[in-house]
């Protein structure tokens, strides 16, 4: 949308119009009115296309995985028993069928309704747990800091998949484990054990900008004032941090979506009985590639747009909430 940003100098020529014109007149302070930050940051992102149009493939694929009945009417359990098995798609079965039968586009759809909900949720709790150590690690600094980054490197230092396999095996064993981490092969065991190993970049991000922000002068204003380190952390290093976290939370939920599926592609994510994963889907089919390849296709491209929307969110959000990015 076209609209009026600044106004000519007396004599001077025609008026800045556009996203464009009005990123190039704020950043010279040629405008009547100043842009806020947040309003800023949405003409960067509005420039960024693939930005823009993967945050609506996402959107829109987010809307019919959750309401999969908009556009089919077979459960993922249901059988067409006037089907063959691993009928090619057709108009009543837009993916085909599967070995039982069982529409495979109501699959993919319900399968994704859980890839995604790992994938959210272990990004919110693994950006939440990272921030609070590397926030605290980097105002306080010493040997909480020290000790702090110390067992971030050891999570680091550990092969991410080979922990993860192993962990979530402990519920089978545990009962504790079970009390803590949930039922073996349940969604909450999946995202606490993903949760636990995903913090740690976000903790060193966090860190290294909470680190310059502490000796910016606002803050010295605020312990001048008698705010409280807590208050400090929360009310004005935290929130100076948004642009960031919001980053790492879409990059975090494609790494958790990939990860999550390549668990239960090797048989140790989410044992659904009723409503598989995408990883699940691509695990029971792996067999088929040759011969009935859209078991296997589906499902897998579900996975590669998915990923690529929220990596192209993720990418146009890092422009926009840079402030570096005005000047371009």
């Amino acid at each position: 949308m076209t609209e009026l940003i600044s106004t000519p100098p007396p004599g001077g020529a025609a008026v800045l119009t556009g996203d464009a014109d009005a990123l190039t007149a704020a950043g010279q302070g040629l405008s009547a009115k100043p842009l806020s930050p947040s309003r800023l940051a949405w003409l960067r992102f509005r420039r960024h296309k693939l930005a823009m149009g993967s945050g609506i493939i996402l959107l829109l694929l987010t809307i019919i995985i959750f309401y999969p009945s908009l556009l089919t009417n077979w459960g993922p359990l249901e059988r067409d028993l006037d089907a063959p098995q691993f009928a090619g798609p057709s108009a009543e079965h837009w993916f085909g069928t599967d070995n039982l039968r069982r529409d495979m586009f109501s699959r993919v759809l319900h399968g994704g309704q859980v890839s995604l909900q790992v994938g959210f949720a272990v990004a919110i709790l693994s950006t939440m747990l990272g921030a609070t150590i590397g926030s605290v690690a980097g105002y306080f600094g010493g040997r909480l800091d020290n000790f702090l980054m110390r067992i971030t490197d050891l999570f680091l230092g550990i092969p991410q998949l080979v922990a993860l396999i192993i962990l979530t095996r402990l519920p089978a064993r545990n009962e504790w484990a079970i009390s803590l981490m949930g039922a073996p092969g349940s969604v909450r065991s999946i995202i606490t054990v993903m949760a636990v190993l995903f913090w740690m970049p976000i903790a060193r991000v966090v860190r290294g900008l909470v680190l310059s922000l502490k000796e910016k002068e606002f803050v010295e204003a605020a312990k001048a004032m008698g705010a409280s380190d807590w208050r400090i952390l929360t009310r004005h290093l935290l929130p100076n941090c948004i642009g960031p976290l919001i980053v790492a939370v879409t990059l975090a939920v494609a790494a958790a979506i990939l990860t999550e599926s390549a668990l239960s592609f090797l048989g140790f994510g989410v044992e659904s009985v009723s409503t598989p994963t995408w990883g699940n889907l691509l695990s029971n089919t792996k067999g088929q590639l040759r011969n009935n390849g859209h078991v296997v296709w589906f499902p897998g491209l579900a996975i590669v747009i998915t990923v690529l929307c929220v990596n192209y969110l993720g990418d146009g959000l890092r422009d926009a909430l840079d402030p570096r990015q005005a000047k371009k």
